[in-house]
């Protein structure tokens, strides 16, 4: 659910800010409970930065949604595989954690070397060292985000 701009493709609606791509999703699965979650982090992270409820290292992970219950479970699922959730509200706000917000995996690995294409970004994400981040700075960095162009602008 993170929109990447290619050479000829265009959504307009995502384009002009008019709309996220999670709400977009939504629209094409009506009759869905759509949750934005895990699109930030890479798999390494996850399979290395997993911890108990309570861990002084535990990491959070955001999530967004238009569905209170859907929400909930998704926090849940979250809490099981071993990191605690942040609700950063509904998916119309979800571009708070898109590409190009430091909530885009760049808060959970080291600075990553410049001049990376989007896909070499993203496959620097997946295979980076990951480093903790407590809910309090996912909340942090959310409420500094300010909205940018759509998709990956690297």
């Amino acid at each position: 659910m993170n929109y990447a701009v290619y050479p000829g493709f265009s959504i307009p609606e995502l384009d002009n800010n008019e709309l996220t791509s999670s709400e977009l999703v939504q629209r094409h699965l009506a009759d869905s409970r759509v949750v934005k979650a895990l699109h930030n982090y890479g798999t390494k992270g996850l399979l290395e930065m997993f911890r108990p409820a309570g861990a002084d290292d535990r990491t959070a992970l955001p999530l967004h949604g238009d569905d209170a219950t859907a929400k909930k479970e998704v926090a849940d699922l979250l809490d099981v595989l071993g990191f605690d959730a942040v609700d950063l509200g509904t998916l119309a706000e979800s571009w708070r954690t898109g590409p190009n917000t430091p909530l885009y995996a760049l808060a959970y690995t080291e600075q990553p070397p410049s001049g990376l294409t989007p896909q070499e970004f993203v496959a620097y994400a997946q295979q980076a060292d990951a480093v903790p981040v407590p809910a309090a700075r996912v909340k942090e960095l959310a409420a500094a985000t300010v909205r940018g162009p759509a998709g990956f602008q690297l």
